[in-house]
């Protein structure tokens, strides 16, 4: 194995791209036009333009993909995460090629793809499995009789593909056939296939999932389990490695099944088995803090776990995202165990050898808002914290996966994730600590991330001690969100002031006046006073608070114009928009939070508008599903109100600001 083509982009092309140098192994990047000028495509020994933008017209398209691997003399492709990752039809045809496929078999990948399949084959090998339905009648009417045999509460999935995608809870029949037109609608578009599957669903349950490991001579081990149950969506933004809830006895059950499904289906090559641990076993006990990891676990439960009960949910047949986390405790590379086994090599250590050694914590640092809205936009600035060499041994060792710089552009047409922050140490509590700080000193400005949220939910009591479960962010995003906000709203003043004096603050001549300023923030005018002081000090005075005295430049905080008006500041673990609303008219500056009409928050394709006009709208009514980054999102009316003007149609692409649709006030007799 001389050349890899590297079959994806951003963050994980640079991952693969890494290690294969590092074994003396060329690389050849591929790219859409938005992804030209990528760090990927500059990292890797070649690049071959694909041409296009969109993902069917690019990373999704086996011809091309293959053209590029002959143009440029590769003799393997690697698939990434995402994708053509999963796709048998692609690895099949890379082999039919001549190609090393560094991946499962292409008869592993049909087995195990299909969360039907997997399901199957796990019951016949004694893995335990939810009551649900996967059958071939996939009509509306099968569905719900299947549904009314297994009862509520109960989960619609895609049978193809993952992360979250095509998924939705079903507590009550009445929602079946929305949640079956919706889920159906996210996996044509995420997936190319509509086939559903449903399940029981367990309402308190932690996702824990087993990372195995295959060569093509028998040899099947895993690397131990990582706890992925924070999720928004349905889709993981912390993950970390040994799970609070699982002890040597539970992760012996747990990997043993997970192998037994791995070398059911022939795999070879790395492959992640998830499973869905019932909360409702294990002691509500938490994990002693501060207490020293031992060998093969971090802070375990005092309560045994033995009788835990564990279900499968699907094996993904590639390499996770959150595969770093395992790299952490383990000290091994996957990416070159995945080379290697796809070489012919045998798997390096037998299942004895194989040590966890203190915690790691994954955090996905995305584009989107405290609210879970994809942004797009374009990088203006961006500070990596320090990173060390990461080495298992070193406490609070920090790893940065990531494909940012500034003047990067975040496009709607692939997923928000920036990039991973990775953090490992000795225990819990200590990782904990350090990725904070590591979030904390991380610095994006130019558009929305979810930076400072991940700093709270790290910090929020019930994740501290070990207890989050799914549900939680359902349970206490709002509470973060609302958190955040205040955090927001107490450094408004000096960190607003900051931002839009620090350019243009006068010499050291005093003003006695006070200048008045209105400041917007969410939507909501904040007046306040600013006088000069001379020697570049602002005394900042607003209502119902002590005055403040400023020197600018303030230590800590981070400004930037994003617009002639606007700008984005962060100051250690909070992030803040604010415009300029001095110059407008009073009435406009204060009418921001009338509910007039309903704007665009992001970019994306119009694929749903539930309402009409004249209709009569309740809070919280759906006005528009719109679909960026691979999700689909619900925006609704923010109080009652009635449809005045639908300004958009299904099909149609809409930006950041657009008017999707206009309210007159809520007819006498509407719903409130």
């Amino acid at each position: 194995m001389k050349k890899i083509l590297v079959a994806n982009r951003s963050e994980i092309a640079r991952r693969i791209i890494h290690t294969a140098q590092r074994m003396g192994i060329e690389t050849v990047a591929v790219y859409s036009d938005p992804d030209a000028n990528a760090l990927h495509v500059r990292e890797a020994t070649q690049a071959v333009a694909l041409g296009g933008a969109a993902s069917a017209d690019t990373y999704l398209r086996i011809d091309k993909l293959l053209a590029a691997a002959r143009a440029t003399g590769a003799d393997a492709v690697h698939p990434g995460y995402g994708f053509l990752s999963e796709n048998a039809e692609f690895a099949q045809a890379v082999v039919d090629a001549g190609l090393a496929w560094i991946g499962p078999p292409p008869a592993a990948i049909r087995a195990l793809g299909s969360k039907a399949g997997a399901k199957a084959l796990a019951q016949a090998h004694g893995v335990p499995c939810l009551p649900g339905y996967a059958g071939e009648d996939q009509s509306d009417e099968r569905l719900a009789a299947e549904a009314a045999r297994i009862g509520t509460p109960l989960m619609v999935k895609a049978v193809a593909g993952g992360g979250g995608r095509g998924m939705r809870l079903v507590t009550d029949l009445a929602q079946l056939s929305a949640a079956l037109a919706s889920a159906r609608s996210e996996a044509l578009a995420g997936f190319g296939c509509g086939d559903l599957l449903i399940e029981r669903a367990l309402l308190q349950p932690r996702h824990v999932e087993v990372q195995v490991f295959a060569d093509a001579h028998g040899a099947c081990i895993h690397l131990g389990e990582r706890d992925c149950s924070v999720q928004r969506r349905h889709q993981k933004i912390i993950e970390e490695a040994p799970s609070p809830a699982v002890d040597a006895a539970l992760r012996e059950r747990m990997g043993a099944c997970a192998v037994a499904l791995a070398q059911a289906a022939g795999y070879v090559g790395a492959g992640t088995v998830e499973f869905l641990l019932d909360g409702s076993d294990l002691s509500a006990a938490g994990p002693p803090q501060g207490a020293k990891a031992p060998s093969g676990g971090s802070e375990p439960r005092e309560a045994g776990s033995v009788g835990a009960q564990f279900f499968l949910m699907e094996m993904n047949t590639r390499l996770q995202v959150e595969h770093p986390v395992t790299e952490a405790l383990t000290g091994l590379d996957l990416v070159e165990w995945q080379i290697r086994v796809a070489r012919g090599e045998p798997l390096p250590l037998a299942q004895d050898q194989v040590h966890l050694q203190g915690h790691a914590i994954e955090v996905r640092l995305c584009a989107e808002d405290a609210h879970f809205r994809p942004h797009t936009g374009r990088v203006l600035q961006f500070s990596a914290p320090p990173a060390t060499a990461f080495e298992r041994a070193a406490p609070g060792a920090l790893r940065f996966d990531h494909a940012l710089e500034e003047g990067a552009e975040v496009t709607p047409h692939y997923d928000a994730m920036l990039g991973k922050l990775i953090v490992h140490a000795p225990t819990r509590a200590e990782a904990i600590a350090a990725l904070v700080r590591a979030l904390h000193s991380t610095r994006v400005l130019g558009l929305p991330t979810n930076r400072a949220f991940l700093a709270a939910c790290l910090q929020h009591p019930v994740f501290a001690s070990g207890q989050a479960l799914v549900p939680f962010l359902s349970e206490h995003a709002a509470d973060l969100q609302d958190l955040l906000l205040k955090s927001e709203l107490k450094a408004l003043a000096h960190c607003a002031v900051e931002a839009i004096f620090s350019s243009k603050i006068s010499s050291d001549l005093p003003c006695a006046l006070a200048r008045p300023m209105r400041l917007r923030h969410q939507g909501q005018v904040h007046p306040v006073a600013v006088r000069e002081l001379g020697g570049g000090r602002l005394q900042v005075e607003q209502a119902g608070a002590e005055p403040v005295t400023l020197q600018l430049p303030q230590h800590g905080v981070y400004c930037l114009a994003v617009g002639s008006r606007r700008w984005h500041w962060q100051s250690g673990g909070v992030d803040g928009w604010v415009e300029d609303a001095s110059w407008e008219p009073a009435a406009r500056a204060d009418a921001a939070g009338g509910v007039t009409e309903l704007r665009a928050p992001f970019n994306g394709k119009v694929v749903a508008l539930p309402v009409a006009a004249g209709q009569a709208l309740a809070a919280g009514d759906t006005v528009v599903v719109i679909e960026s980054m691979k999700l689909e999102h619900s925006l609704s009316s923010p109080a009652a109100a009635t449809v005045a003007e639908l300004l958009v149609a299904p099909g149609q692409q809409v930006s950041p600001g657009q008017v999707l649709a206009r309210f007159a006030p809520a007819t006498k007799g509407a719903p409130a």
